[in-house]
């Protein structure tokens, strides 16, 4: 197996050559933010909140899915990139209807954690107060589209892992949205098989089970990954 070697703030990293930065990182123990990355998921670089800077790029680099090369100096947390990340998580906040105290994943919310993590105590940016729908059409799950922030954790889960592909994204820009099947009512895709994989691994308020009320959602993403495993093992519990 070829190795490459490189330098993460003051780590230096040996690591696979067909590895991400991001996994080098946390080969490391060098936590890079992350809101639409699941081990276990495809890596689409949605979200950018693993921006990191490379010496000799003026560019800033996704770590989830910037390859590894041979001598690579990163940066993770230069003033440069927090400011970019609580850019980020303000723009997230203002752009949806995100009112923490009242929503079912208040205290388990990834994207409530990171706003602590970057140190977003107040919003610099206006908020758009965007009308959107809940769709309760599903008999176990809901879909609360203003707490969505288009991580697709929904959409590779269910494509990826259950092989239903209920979800999908439709429109474009502000208008850009989660659709269910053809944009129907979450209850009326015949595809779904009511696993539940994209609640769980939801890190937000936005898709939940119905009956949960403030406070109560406890995604477990970490499902996934035993999932996962014990498929590439063939190994199941009885």
């Amino acid at each position: 197996m070829n190795l490459y070697s490189l330098r993460i703030d003051d780590h230096d990293v040996a690591i696979a050559a067909d590895s991400t930065v991001l996994q080098a990182a946390q080969e490391a123990s060098i936590a890079i933010p992350t809101l639409c990355f699941l081990e276990g998921l495809s890596a689409v670089a949605a979200c950018r909140m693993c921006l990191v800077e490379v010496s000799g790029n003026d560019t800033l680099l996704p770590a989830c899915i910037t390859p590894v090369q041979e001598g690579m100096q990163v940066h993770t947390a230069t003033p440069r990139l927090q400011d970019i990340r609580r850019t980020l998580i303000e723009l997230l906040f203002t752009e949806g209807n995100h009112v923490c105290g009242i929503c079912v994943a208040n205290g388990h919310c990834e994207l409530q954690n990171l706003a602590v993590e970057v140190g977003m105590d107040h919003s610099r940016l206006p908020y758009r107060f965007p009308d959107r729908h809940v769709d309760l059409s599903h008999p176990l799950f809901g879909m609360d589209h203003n707490r969505c922030v288009l991580c697709t954790r929904c959409v590779r889960v269910c494509d990826e892992v259950e092989g239903a592909h209920v979800w999908d994204v439709g429109w474009r820009g502000e208008h850009c949205r989660i659709i269910a099947g053809l944009e129907e009512p979450w209850g009326a895709v015949e595809a779904c098989t009511h696993c539940g994989k994209c609640v769980e691994v939801c890190p937000t308020g936005a898709l939940f089970h119905r009956g949960d009320t403030t406070d109560e959602k406890h995604s477990d993403p970490a499902r996934l990954q035993a999932l996962m495993q014990a498929r590439q093992q063939q190994r199941w519990n009885p």
